[in-house]
This record gives C-alpha cells, sequence and structure tokens, in this order.
C-alpha cells in the first residue's frame, strides 16, 4: 500500500482550484493559522469565554453582570473602573483585577489594529 502525502503549498493550490472551479469556500483551519476574531467583534458569548479564561477567580461571582448589562466585545474595550463599578462590582480588588485585564485586552487589540493597518499599506 503507497500512501501519498501532500505539501502544505499543493494542498492550497489544490483548494484554490477546488474554490474557483465550484465556488465553494475551502475551510479555513483551526489554530495558529487563523487569526483570532478583533475583540471589538466579540459577542457576549465571546466575552463569557475571554473573562472566564482571564478572570476566572471572579467568574462566578460576576459573569451574571456581563451577561445583565450586555457587555460586547466592543463594550468591554470601552469599558472603566468606573464602569465596573456602575454595574455593581465594587470590591476594590476586584475592580482592580478585571480592569487590570480588560488594559491588556484593550492593548492587544490596538497592537492587532496597528499590525493590520501596517499590512494594507504594504499591500498594494
Amino acid at each position: 500500500m503507497v500512501f501519498m502525502m501532500q505539501l502544505p503549498s499543493q494542498q492550497a493550490a489544490d483548494n484554490k482550484i477546488q474554490e474557483i472551479t465550484d465556488g465553494s469556500q475551502p475551510a479555513r483551519p483551526k489554530g495558529k493559522l487563523t487569526r483570532p476574531k478583533p475583540c471589538y467583534l466579540w459577542t457576549t458569548a465571546d466575552v463569557q469565554k475571554w473573562f472566564k479564561r482571564h478572570c476566572s477567580e471572579y467568574f462566578q461571582l460576576y459573569s451574571n453582570l456581563l451577561i445583565k448589562h450586555d457587555i460586547t466585545g466592543k463594550a468591554l474595550v470601552r469599558m472603566s473602573e468606573g464602569t465596573l463599578m456602575r454595574m455593581g462590582i465594587k470590591h476594590p480588588e476586584h475592580v482592580e483585577a478585571i480592569w487590570r485585564e480588560i488594559l491588556k485586552q484593550r492593548l492587544k487589540a490596538d497592537i492587532q489594529e496597528m499590525k493590520e493597518i501596517e499590512m494594507s499599506a504594504i499591500v498594494p
């Protein structure tokens, strides 16, 4: 029995040919090859996933507040410490820890946006 293995470039070419001939979109690979969805496009469910991953010790206490206030990714990166307190997070240490994670996400989003701007300037 002989097994033939395609090189990644061959596979990409084959997918492109299939896309052109039948109009279908190739399946997007998961993992490091695809860029993450920008946080300003996150749904409330995406924010819940982020909150559980980055603020796990506060998830049980405050995830319901994010749902109640319909916090999307766009709203998340626009929040301030005052917003967190008005939402109902009163403990100063909790506010500070959650705020720190939001700031990290905001910075990450800004860096991603700057990279996209640079890439669009390079491509004619």
